[in-house]
Parts: C-alpha cells; sequence; structure tokens
C-alpha cells in the first residue's frame, strides 16, 4: 500500500544500549537512567525501554522501579522527520516476535517497503525501523544485503531467544559491547559501557602502540579498553538469551577486490557519475532542512553541487571552517563554490586558547584517542550548524579512501607499478607525482617500499630512513612483554597495491577511525551526519575499476571522479591538486600553547605510565621547539594519551 499525499515518513538517528543477564534478576532503575542519560545527545527527543521476563516483554518509556528480568534494551531518539506515537521505539512487529532497537537511517527504506508489501507484509506507521523489522522477518540475516544505510541494531527474536546485532557496511554507526556479570552489555558509546561497575578500564597494549606510533585507531573487533569491543563493520552477532553465549562476529559483506570492470575511461565516469547522483538522492530524503560540511576541495564541493543538481530551489546551509594560516585557509574555493552553487556559507574559525578550553570534553565525548586536532575544527562546524537549526549534514567521508585523495596512496601507485614491472612507467611517475603533490621524490620512494618490503624486513629498513618503529621514546620492553608486534601495516602482495591500499584504509588504517570522529562531533550536537560516498555499489564500483584510473600515470589522483563531475562542480576545484580539508595549524598552535603542552607532558611523572619513556619524550618535545627535529603528530598522540588516561582512569599495568 503506497501512502497517500502528505503522509510523513517518520525517521531517526538514535542511540542504543542494552544489557543481557544469564537469567532473570533485578536491574537497578538508577542504572538504566544513566545508562539512557548517557546517550541522550544522540536522541535528546524522546526515550524508550523493553524489558524481558520468562519471554514476556513489557514496554516502558521511562525507567521507573527496580526491574526484573533478563535483558533490557535502552533507546533514545533524534527526531529528522515529524514523528508519531507509531514510530516510537523499541518497536515490534504485530505478532510480538520480533523487537528492535535500531541507530541508524535505511535510506532504501521506500523501495524496500514497496516490495515487502507485495510479499504480504503490512504496516502501522511510515518508519524505516518497521521496514527493518519486517526485512529481518522475512530475509533473516540476508536483509543486511538489501539495506542501503547506515545502521547498528539490536533486533529480540522472543520465538529463538537469540538477540541479533549488526553493524552497517562501512561501521558509519558505533557498537560496543563487553561482558558483564557472566552476562552481555552493549551500547553505542564507550562511556556508557563505563557505567557498569567492573567492567576493566585497562589498556589494550596492542592498539596503544599502533596508536603512539601510527595514530591508527577502530579497525577490527579492539577498541582501546582490553575489555570492550567493537562490532567491525559488516558485521554481525548473535547471543543466546540463555546462555549469553556469542555467536560471531560473522561478515555478511566485503568488497571483491578480484572483480573487474570493463569500461571505457568516459563510460565508467558516465557510470560514478549516475552511482554519485542517486546516492545524494537517497540521501537528501528528508523533512527537515539538510546541511553540507564544505571544505572546498573536491568531494564535499561535489556534494553540495549535486545537491543543486537535484533541486534547484533547495535552501543549501554549507558550514565550513577556515585556518587563520594563509597556507592552510580554504576560503577562497569555499566563496567559489558557495557563489557557483548558490549556498547559504557559514564559517568558522578558532583559536589555539579556544583548543584547550574545549579539550577536557572533546576527549571525553570521542571515548578513545583520535589522530590530530582536526577533529575539533570538525567539531567546531557541526556546533555552528545546530546554532543555524540543522539537523541533517552531508559529508565527505570515504571519497579519500576510495579515490586515492592522500599522498600515501601515490606511494601505493608507484608500488603497483614496481610490482608489475613497470620500470619505465614507474619512473615517470614518480618524477610526475613529486611535482604534482610536493611528496618529494625520496620520501615517495621509501614510502613505496613500504608497501613491497616484507614486515620482517622493514625495522631496519625505516631505522635508515629515521623512522623507526620503535622510536626511543617508546618502553620497547614493556610493549615486548605483552606480545605487542612493532609492524608495518601498508604491506600487501597483491600486484594491484593501490586497491588493497584503498581497501586497507577503508577497513584497517584510515576510514574507520574518521567515522568515529565523525558520528562523536555531530551527535554531541544532536545532528545528524550523512555519508554519501559510503554506499555498497559506489565503492565496489570504484574499486574494480583500473588503478590508472583512479590515479593515472602523470600521478593526478581521483581521476575518474574528476571527469565524473565535469560541468557540475567549477573547473578551477577539479583542478586542484593539494589536499587540506579541515586542517588546523597544529605545529603552530602547540608551539604557541608551549606551556601548556609542558604541563601535560609533565603530568605522566605522577602517573603510572610505564609504556612510555618520559626522558626521551620530553627530550624530543624541546628539540622540536628549538627545530632540531621536525614536527609531526606524535606530539599530538602523547598530549592526547594523557589526558584520556587521566579522563577514565585508564589502568596501564
Amino acid at each position: 500500500m503506497t501512502p497517500g499525499p502528505g503522509f510523513r515518513y517518520p525517521r531517526c538517528m538514535c542511540g542504543i544500549a542494552g544489557l543481557l543477564l544469564p537469567s532473570p534478576d533485578r536491574v537497578d532503575a538508577k542504572l538504566l537512567r544513566s545508562l539512557s542519560d548517557d546517550l541522550e545527545h544522540r536522541g535528546p527527543d524522546d526515550s524508550g525501554f523493553l524489558v524481558l521476563h520468562d519471554k514476556r516483554v513489557s514496554l516502558h518509556r521511562e525507567a521507573g522501579d527496580d526491574v526484573v528480568g533478563n535483558l533490557v534494551l535502552v533507546h533514545r531518539r533524534l527526531s529528522i522527520i515529524e514523528l508519531s506515537e507509531a514510530g516510537w521505539q523499541p518497536m515490534g512487529t504485530p505478532d510480538g516476535r520480533y523487537h528492535v532497537v535500531f541507530n541508524g537511517e535505511i535510506y532504501n527504506y521506500l523501495e524496500l517497503r514497496g516490495e515487502l508489501s507485495a510479499l504480504g507484509h503490512r504496516f502501522r506507521s511510515g518508519s524505516d525501523t518497521e521496514v527493518l523489522l519486517a526485512a529481518y522477518a522475512e530475509w533473516g540475516a540476508d536483509a543486511l544485503n538489501r539495506l542501503v544505510g547506515m545502521f547498528a541494531f539490536a533486533l529480540l527474536d522472543v520465538e529463538r531467544q537469540r538477540l541479533f546485532m549488526a553493524r552497517d557496511f562501512f561501521g558509519i554507526k558505533p557498537l560496543y559491547y563487553a561482558r558483564w556479570r557472566d552476562g552481555f552489555v552493549f551500547a553505542s558509546e564507550i562511556n556508557a559501557l563505563l557505567r557498569f561497575p567492573g567492567i576493566a578500564r585497562r589498556v589494550h597494549a596492542q592498539r596503544l602502540y599502533d596508536y603512539l606510533r601510527f595514530g591508527v585507531t577502530d579497525h577490527g573487533g579492539d577498541t582501546l579498553f582490553k575489555d570492550i569491543k567493537q562490532l567491525p563493520a559488516a558485521h554481525y552477532i548473535e547471543i543466546s538469551l540463555d546462555s549469553a553465549r556469542v555467536d560471531g562476529p560473522k561478515r555478511y559483506w566485503h568488497v571483491d577486490l578480484q572483480r573487474r570492470v570493463d569500461l571505457s575511461f568516459d563510460d565508467a565516469a558516465r557510470r560514478l557519475r549516475d552511482l554519485f547522483l542517486d546516492s545524494i538522492r537517497l540521501h537528501l530524503r528528508s523533512d527537515v532542512p539538510v546541511g553540507a560540511a564544505l571544505s572546498g576541495g573536491i568531494d564535499s564541493s561535489s556534494i553540495v553541487c549535486a545537491m543543486r543538481s537535484l533541486d534547484a530551489d533547495l535552501p543549501i546551509h554549507a558550514f565550513s571552517y577556515v585556518a587563520d594560516d594563509p597556507a592552510l585557509s580554504e576560503e577562497r574555493w569555499i566563496d567559489m563554490v558557495g557563489d557557483s552553487a548558490g549556498l547559504i556559507v557559514h564559517k568558522v574559525r578558532s583559536r589555539p586558547e579556544e583548543l584547550v578550553s574545549d579539550l577536557e570534553s572533546l576527549v571525553s565525548l570521542q571515548g578513545e584517542c583520535f589522530a590530530s586536532t582536526s577533529i575539533y575544527a570538525q567539531r567546531r562546524v557541526f556546533e555552528e550548524a545546530r546554532k543555524h537549526g540543522i539537523k541533517v549534514m552531508l559529508d565527505g567521508q570515504g571519497a579519500d579512501e576510495i579515490l586515492g585523495g592522500y599522498q600515501p596512496y601515490l606511494a601505493a601507485r608507484l608500488a603497483s607499478l614496481l610490482r608489475q614491472r613497470r620500470f619505465a612507467d614507474a619512473m615517470r611517475f614518480l618524477r610526475n607525482g613529486s611535482r604534482l603533490h610536493g611528496a618529494g621524490g625520496r620520501r615517495l620512494w621509501l614510502r613505496a617500499l613500504d608497501f613491497l618490503v616484507p614486515p620482517s624486513l622493514q625495522p631496519p629498513m625505516r631505522r635508515v630512513a629515521g623512522e623507526d618503529l620503535m622510536p626511543s621514546w617508546l618502553n620497547s620492553r614493556w610493549f615486548e612483554e605483552r606480545g605487542v608486534r612493532s609492524r608495518s601495516l601498508n604491506y600487501t602482495d597483491g600486484q594491484d597495491v593501490l586497491r588493497h591500499a584503498l581497501y586497507d584504509s577503508l577497513t584497517e588504517t584510515s576510514l574507520p577511525a574518521l567515522l568515529r570522529y565523525e558520528d562523536r562531533n555531530s551527535m554531541a550536537s544532536s545532528i545528524e551526519s550523512r555519508v554519501p560516498f559510503l554506499t555498497p555499489s559506489l565503492v565496489s564500483f570504484v574499486l574494480a575499476l583500473p588503478e590508472e584510473y583512479i590515479i593515472t600515470p602523470d600521478g593526478i589522483t581521483k581521476s575518474i571522479f574528476r571527469k565524473a563531475m565535469t560541468g557540475l562542480v567549477p573547473g578551477p576545484i577539479l583542478q586542484r591538486t593539494d589536499k587540506i580539508g579541515f586542517a588546523t595549524p597544529e605545529k603552530q598552535w602547540l608551539l604557541a600553547l608551549c606551556p601548556w603542552v609542558e604541563r601535560v607532558l609533565a603530568r605522566i611523572t605522577t602517573m603510572h605510565f610505564p609504556a612510555i619513556e618520559q626522558k626521551e619524550m620530553q627530550r624530543e618535545w624541546m628539540q622540536v621547539v628549538s627545530g632540531r627535529k621536525p614536527f609531526n603528530f606524535r606530539v599530538w598522540r602523547w598530549l592526547n594519551t594523557i589526558l584520556w588516561v587521566e579522563r577514565f582512569t585508564v589502568e596501564i599495568d
């Protein structure tokens, strides 16, 4: 049945949590209220609770007196479209068999609704949550591959006494879990799980090394907290309600790196344009104003220009961070796109003193360490959007990871040519790539070797290059005693090194952390952030293209996408070869804040922190201040780790 004119489809972006005990027991209502309160920023508009006791389900809007049961599900709701009571969560099927708490958006829910209606399903609301329930009832876990969207949900099957939990294809929406009282707890954010008494705050040594040395977080199923896991992207788990035994995680989707698309460059560009515009069309489904984050680069500019091409009358609010450092400012590009697409542009600026005053809340909000202060600029952008009443934002996350937008991908492309023994092409690429992107021929060459040299040979190679895998400021003995591997994250033995490097960035080294930053920063302002580059069809198509379509033999990155956006995005934007984004002048900020930096670094003396060699760290900082050693993001990682350990009273044994 198709709803009549004027029908409004209720959807929401939310926070979810839950606890499972192996047998019915009393659950402290204060704990449940605290759990809900911790997620309020993710869903300030409404709340709901489900209690299961002896296969009987009861639903509550508030956590009143202590409840008795073996399963409690918690939901917080952010209203994106006018909502009726029929869209309230936790939501169940008419027969009472299935109930769900859902965080996210199913963008193709209208199409799925039509398909399910033809199969006999009847709907009481216009909610995508109800479509999700019907899809699972019809297809089980196979329903996941029919979805286009971002999601994390927990679905109760009362009949089978199972809890089914899934996370979207790329991990746009978060889902964390841990063991508690011989049972199981989960939540949208780590902070909520730390509410449960008895959940240890021990550091995960391998993850600590990966962060301190490489700035890498969020990949796979582990977190910086040893006893808290995250459900990996494109995976699901099932939990038995009788035993609290976890089955999985099981992968339900992956990019087939063996697949190839046999199209000419021009035909491939046309196909990519169609896929991108279709994704934008789906991501614009909303009855509240939709804005966009605009950096002035190719990706965000393409989003707003596509929005304009799909709706000439749509009022588009764009929000931009403008750095005071002329070398990092993209204001002229922002203005160019704003004028071309008829945008209402809002600009945000920041000073280093503001970072210090806001840092404690930023560390608390993120839950785990983050790679640089650029996410502070992102947070300010979302705060500005909230001031102007914007509840939905489109953002370009994922574009660089599929289209080769960062400098390391040049090295991966060079490594592909070397692995394929195309030495003349490799020399041409090295020469042109260095000239276009300012990468430096020697550095580009060394980075290419990082993809080619087996991990067992990389430590001596990196020492020669001045990039030791276990620098002196790390306590190598402490990490070795805990089985930590000082490994390279880049090596691949395939012929198409770039393709594998892009996929690795999608799943391991880059995108997972960026999506976490995006989720926490947007949700802190109760804003739903949508990322239209990250749909299975678009990503699978791009990664099946020849590598030279992504990065040309002359070193032009995002080549196929530049072609696809020709005529839609201003030419000067598509011709850009620099990469800035929401970059902050981190070196200048930290040097300007030198007394504060030194006070934070000195606090390590009063902490039990054997993973870092304090004297070596402080000596290296003074060398950076004096100019005897180059600045890099390791300085921020020291600061962030100390602040994170303090904020969460992390145990480093």
